[in-house]
């Protein structure tokens, strides 16, 4: 089986059932008061609030496979989507992988220069954008001349760049049939190019296969038990392997998903209370913000019905272990999960802690369904337990490799295994930690540090937001440790404090420098630790242009 004929099933099955809901709360007429949102009042921007059923899904993915394919794309080619998370987003991606052509979703932080050499890397014939790229895709058209482009009209915007076709009004006049070579494919069969989040340098391309894709949904099913009854807000952007991958546990369950555009803390509780949501994935400053938002009186919980959320589950970064508590105290009944992966590795889900786990919080769990792990050393070796090695990987969702880049691959691949480049140590109940990643290890003095247990422990301090760990350059111990720290709004911190504070940790792991100032966060929450460097120890931050 491959993923699209799990939407194929939802539209015969529970053709007239919502699959899709979009929220875009700031487009509301009233933004101070917007109760009982869930009904379109007068003089609210028709976008606010738009739902599609499982059938218009489907006929929609092959309205647009069926006009790709009279455009000449056929198996194996590459089709770019770069767009905002919509309702649209998700029936173009699964009318791509109807035609059988790979699927590559774009970052929508790239710049113009970002954008033609990633185009550029996957070989992608046709871009699918949409109107906050007009300018970018605009200002790179002498270098994409071979380029299909393809413009993805919003709910109410009417005016097409005339570089462009109108996707959606061409595709609207395509057969709603499968088209045949859809039925030809086969889980071995390559079916997208991921980029990694480039948080150690640019970003490289990730080639997967659809037994990747509908191992995810199988894994997101086999850890959260969604079923035909869940309600699941999905808020990080869709062109990232870990929204797209969680939100495959609702399509294999046929069940409804809220695509939530904005993060406010008020937007995501009122969003789980009105549209009866049972299962919310966050990333950790949305988790902090929600509990401070709880703290100062802005949220007040007897004013929301939150009695179906049942999981709230956090992924891509590590989880400090304080914020688990404070979530447990005012969330009692939920129950939590976290998801380590990564786009090699398909997104969330080769480790998970497990909603039985809740009392190993910290670590990152064990292997999940149909994953292996390994912790080795340098030389490929397993380390004994409780020593610190590097994580290694291996499953039905491994990257077929590095497009275009044998080196990489061959230094991220052993076999069937992948190296994560995250260190890691597990305990004698096989529960794995991460200690940090491997390129972001401190040594000073000949000492290792790891700058996630110095960031979880700065974490726990009641005015630290967030915090971020880097070495800076010493003339007589090599590196020394830096703190950027994050101040939660309505605090004030000093010097003095963070060092008196850190007096719980052994000497040398203390922080050297002090660093007052915001903490840079990608879309999917991983901490941009090259920005920093660049900003702090005058490293040259790798761009686009410096690799075309």
């Amino acid at each position: 089986m491959i993923i699209t004929e799990l939407l194929e099933r939802n539209a015969r099955e529970a053709g007239n059932e919502v699959a899709l809901v979009e929220l875009n709360p700031a487009l509301r007429s009233n933004t101070e008061s917007w109760k009982e949102f869930s009904l379109i009042e007068e003089g609210t921007d028709p976008r606010f609030r738009r739902e599609m059923t499982w059938g218009e899904f489907d006929a929609r993915a092959n309205r647009i496979a069926n006009l790709l394919i009279k455009r000449g794309v056929k198996k194996n080619d590459k089709v770019a989507i770069l767009l905002m998370n919509c309702l649209e987003w998700l029936p173009t991606y699964f009318g791509i992988l109807k035609t059988g052509a790979l699927v590559v979703p774009m970052n929508y932080r790239y710049t113009a220069d970002e954008i033609r050499y990633c185009l550029d890397l996957a070989d992608a014939s046709v871009l699918v954008f949409g109107e906050e790229f007009i300018g970018r895709v605009e200002e790179i058209l002498p270098q994409i001349k071979g380029t299909q482009l393809f413009f993805a009209t919003s709910a109410v915007r009417k005016d097409i760049p005339a570089f462009s076709d109108d996707l959606f009004a061409l595709a609207g006049g395509e057969s709603v049939s499968k088209p045949a070579v859809a039925s030809t494919l086969t889980e071995q069969d390559y079916a997208a190019i991921y980029f990694s989040s480039g948080t150690t340098g640019f970003p490289k391309a990730i080639l997967h296969k659809h037994l990747s894709l509908i191992h995810s949904a199988r894994c997101e099913q086999a850890h959260h038990g969604q079923t035909h009854d869940d309600v699941f807000i999905c808020i990080p952007p869709l062109y990232h392997t870990g929204a797209k991958m969680h939100w495959f546990g609702s399509l294999i369950s046929c069940s409804r998903a809220v695509l939530l555009r904005g993060v406010t803390p008020e937007w995501i509780v009122k969003t789980a209370s009105m549209e009866k949501a049972s299962i919310v994935w966050l990333l950790v400053p949305w988790a902090q913000d929600i509990l401070d938002s709880i703290d100062r009186g802005d949220i007040k919980l007897e004013d929301y019905d939150l009695s179906h959320w049942r999981l709230m589950h956090i992924g891509a970064q590590p989880v400090p272990p304080s914020l688990i508590r404070r979530w447990k105290e005012k969330f009692p009944k939920h129950q939590y999960d976290t998801n380590y992966g990564l786009s090699e590795s398909i997104g969330p889900g080769c480790v998970h802690l497990g909603v039985e786990n809740i009392d190993h919080v910290g670590a990152i769990g064990k292997a999940g369904y149909g994953w292996k792990t390994r912790i080795c050393d340098i030389d490929g070796k397993d380390v004994e337990k409780g020593e610190v090695g590097e994580l290694w990987v291996a499953g039905p969702g491994v990257m077929t490799c590095y497009y275009k880049n044998e080196k990489a691959t061959a230094e991220s691949l052993s076999g069937e295994w992948l190296r994560t480049g995250d260190m890691a140590k597990e305990d004698e109940q096989g529960f794995i930690y991460l200690v940090d990643r491997k390129k972001d290890v401190i040594i000073t003095g000949g000492e290792n540090l790891y700058p996630v247990q110095i960031e979880d422990f700065l974490r726990a301090n009641e005015k630290i937001k967030d915090v971020a760990v880097i070495g800076l350059p010493d003339k007589r111990l090599g590196e020394i440790a830096a703190a950027i720290i994050e101040v939660k709004p309505d605090c004030n911190m000093t010097e003095e404090e963070v060092n008196n504070f850190c007096l719980g940790m052994p000497r040398y792991k203390r922080p050297k420098k002090i660093i007052f100032a915001d903490v840079p966060r990608n879309p999917t929450g991983k901490i941009e630790k090259p920005k920093l460097r660049a900003i702090y120890c005058g490293e040259r931050l790798v761009e686009a242009q410096t690799k075309a």
